[in-house]
């Protein structure tokens, strides 16, 4: 379960499937609380007013929504179909964030290496714990963790050249190019 608040003409829900790595692979729910969204699935616009119920049971679909109004405010709940329900890799990653928003770099690099412990070889969380680490001063930590998640997945090299958390270590001879 997520909650997530918008402002008029701001992402509520950032576009998305549930087949990525860092993903949980689930049917999501999608409750309007408040104000009017305008969810956009499979490339299909939908309105919904508050009281609204969005299912999308195809993990595959991908999906967005925008906040119409002011205070618009949506409930997500998801899970994999027939299995009990699992935390799936992108968890951590969204608590750890609000963690150093909020000025504590170090709990939310703790965070992510718990999340680590569980989900050691998947590159998203190496990715976002190298992140997190770098915010946190942990230099040789972090680059340890980026150059796993970059030999597992390429694709973090170019995120990782352009990331702003990674600005005090990118000059460091072992920064993956």
């Amino acid at each position: 379960m997520n909650a997530f608040t918008a402002d008029a003409g701001v992402h509520l829900i950032e576009e998305h499937d549930e087949t990525g790595e860092g993903s949980g692979r689930h049917q999501e729910l999608y409750v309007v609380i408040a104000g009017r969204a305008r969810f956009t699935i499979d490339g299909t616009e939908h309105d919904a007013p508050a009281g609204t119920l969005v299912f999308i049971p195809d993990p595959r679909s991908l999906r967005s929504a925008t906040a119409v109004e002011d205070g618009t405010m949506a409930l997500v709940v998801g899970g994999r179909a027939g299995q009990p329900y699992e935390v799936s890799p992108w968890e951590a990653s969204f608590a750890a964030k609000g963690m150093a928003d909020a000025g504590d770099p170090e709990g939310a690099a703790e965070l992510m290496i718990a999340a680590l412990a569980e989900h050691p070889k998947n590159p998203h969380v190496l990715y976002n714990t190298a992140c997190y680490e770098a915010v946190a001063g942990r230099r040789e930590d972090a680059l340890k963790h980026l150059q796993a998640a970059a030999a597992l997945a390429p694709e973090v090299l170019e995120w990782a050249s352009r990331d702003p958390d990674f600005d005090e270590i990118r000059d460091d001879p072992e920064f993956p190019a």
